[in-house]
C-alpha cells in the first residue's frame, strides 16, 4: 500500500486545516542570519537556509555544528538571538493554528505516549493536527499501514522498541499531509526496512510539494533522498554539496577543513562548541 501526501484539504481536517498557508510564501522553511548563544557560548553565527515547497534538503554536520539548535529554532522550541526564522511564512514561536495543522516535525525525540498504544497515539496525533474523531481513526489505521506498525498496533508506547517509537513518532508528524516538515536524525534508531519506509516517504511528500528538512550523520543515506545538502560547521552553512556529487565524505571534510582555516586566519575560530 502506498501512502500519499495530498494536496488541498484533507479529508477530516477542519476548515482551519484547509488553509493552503503554503500558496502565501516562497520558502516554506527559512532561517535568515540566525545566531543563538548559551552562556556566552556561540551554537548559531548567521545561519542561514531556505527550503521550498517540494524540495528535500539534509543538513550534515560534525557534533555541535548546529543542525539540532537550528531545528529547534524552527520548531519553536528556542528563540533566535538575532535573525529571523520562518515556517510557511510565520515565526514559528507563534505559528497559528492554521500553518501548524500544515507542519509536521520529529526533533530530539519522537512523541509518544508510554501509557497510550500505537493506535491511540497516532489517533491523538490525528485530533491534534485538526481531524474529526473519524478522520483521525481513519488517518491512524493509514499510517499504521504505511510504516508496517498493525503488530503493535494495541502495544502501549512505552513497551515498544526504539525503533518502533520512532516509526510511531515520525508517522505522527506526517499523518496530516504536511506542507513543512522537520526530521532531525530520523533513520537513527531504525532498522533497515524502517529506513525504507521514511526514504520513501519523503519523496512522496515532496512530490506532493512539502517543504522536507532533515538532519543526518550518514552522507550515503541523505545523497538517496535530498535535492540539496547544506553543510553545517561552526554554527553555520558553510556550502552545498550536490547528491550526485562523488567522494562526498572528502568533499564534506575538506569545506570543513578550509573553513576552519579561513576562521583561523581572521581570528574568528570558536572556542569549543556547544
Amino acid at each position: 500500500m502506498r501512502w500519499h501526501a495530498g494536496r488541498g484539504r484533507v479529508p477530516g481536517v477542519e476548515a482551519a486545516g484547509a488553509v493552503r498557508t503554503e500558496c502565501l510564501v516562497t520558502a516554506a522553511l527559512e532561517l535568515d542570519g540566525v545566531s543563538r548563544a548559551f552562556a556566552g557560548r556561540p551554537a548559531l553565527e548567521g545561519f542561514t537556509l531556505r527550503v521550498e515547497p517540494g524540495e528535500v534538503v539534509a543538513i550534515i554536520g560534525l557534533n555541535g555544528a548546529g543542525k539540532t539548535t537550528a531545528m529547534r529554532i524552527l520548531v519553536g522550541r528556542l528563540t533566535a538571538d538575532r535573525g529571523t526564522a520562518r515556517v510557511l511564512g510565520t515565526d514559528p514561536a507563534h505559528l497559528p493554528r492554521a500553518a501548524s495543522l500544515r507542519f509536521g516535525h520529529v526533533v530530539d525525540t519522537p512523541l509518544v505516549y508510554g501509557e497510550l498504544t500505537v493506535r491511540e497515539n497516532l489517533r491523538c496525533a490525528g485530533r491534534l493536527h485538526g481531524f474529526s474523531a473519524i478522520g483521525a481513526a481513519r488517518a491512524a489505521e493509514q499510517a499504521m499501514s504505511r510504516f508496517e506498525l498493525e503488530p503493535w498496533a494495541d502495544v502501549r508506547g512505552r513497551a515498544l522498541s526504539q525503533g518502533n517509537r520512532q516509526r510511531v513518532g515520525i508517522a505522527g508528524a506526517v499523518l496530516h499531509r504536511p506542507m513543512a516538515l522537520v526530521l532531525d536524525e530520523p533513520t537513527s534508531a531504525l532498522d533497515p526496512r524502517g529506513v525504507v519506509i521514511v526514504r520513501e516517504l519523503v519523496r512522496e511528500l515532496a512530490v506532493n510539494s512539502c517543504a522536507v528538512l532533515v538532519s543526518s550523520h550518514h552522507l550515503d543515506e541523505v545523497a538517496r533522498i535530498a535535492d540539496r545538502i547544506a553543510v553545517v560547521h561552526a554554527g553555520r552553512v558553510i556550502g552545498s554539496l550536490g547528491p550526485g556529487e562523488t567522494n562526498l565524505e572528502r568533499r564534506f571534510f575538506a569545506m570543513a577543513l578550509a573553513d576552519d582555516e579561513s576562521r583561523a586566519a581572521t581570528g574568528s575560530v570558536r572556542d569549543g562548541r556547544p
